[in-house]
């Protein structure tokens, strides 16, 4: 691939953000196939040396704020004419509405989720602890004479510390899992944002 191809896909890929970013992005690599070609490298070396465009292209939107995109998406190319003000004015009331109720129920189940992963941790918080207190019941328990007593609740707290070892592990993977779901969430929404209208 030569360099103006390289240029010409990246330019394509980043259509959707800002100029003055696709711009800096697009200097950046041409220096950097320019600097590969003075070290000896021909045009299609110094070219298949940096990243895949699909590679580079998913690094920058994961780099790039959601607002700085959303800013350069709606921002209005053209003015609008009074009957389209008119009928944005008028039909406020449903497709509003809607909309903070779609953004609610989406925010609800967010939340929700979060919610249950902090469920997790506290469950496994109060294991921790209960093994804790076996253990100090069981001294206690022996020292006051009650020796089968200290014994039953150090059982307990044994089992508790081994519940919550497999737990920790549980709600580690739980939590991993959900900051990657909600990665690639915030990816995806921006290449909504991204994505150019079909001409």
């Amino acid at each position: 691939m030569s360099k103006q191809e390289f240029l010409a896909q990246l330019r394509k890929g980043l259509s959707g953000l800002p100029q003055k970013d696709i711009e800096e992005r697009l200097t950046f690599y041409s220096e950097m196939i320019d600097d590969r070609m003075e070290e000896g490298l021909s045009e299609e070396e110094a070219v298949s040396a940096i990243s895949s465009v699909d590679e580079i292209i998913a690094q920058v939107i994961a780099e790039t704020p959601l607002v700085k995109i959303a800013k350069e998406r709606i921002k209005s190319k053209k003015r609008l004419r009074v009957g389209e003000i008119v009928l944005l004015a008028l039909g406020s009331p449903i497709w509003l509405s809607l909309s903070i109720a779609v953004l609610a129920v989406i925010l609800s189940l967010y939340i929700s989720l979060w919610a249950i992963i902090i469920s997790l941790w506290a469950v496994f918080t109060s294991l921790a602890v209960c093994s804790i207190c076996g253990v100090l019941a069981c001294i206690v328990f022996t020292l006051g004479g009650n020796s089968a007593s200290g014994i039953a609740i150090f059982a307990a707290g044994i089992v508790c510390a081994g519940l919550s070892i497999y737990m920790f592990y549980g709600c580690k993977a739980a939590t991993m899992g959900t900051l990657l779901i909600t990665k690639k969430i915030a990816i995806w929404i921006k290449n909504c944002f991204i994505k150019k209208e079909v001409a």
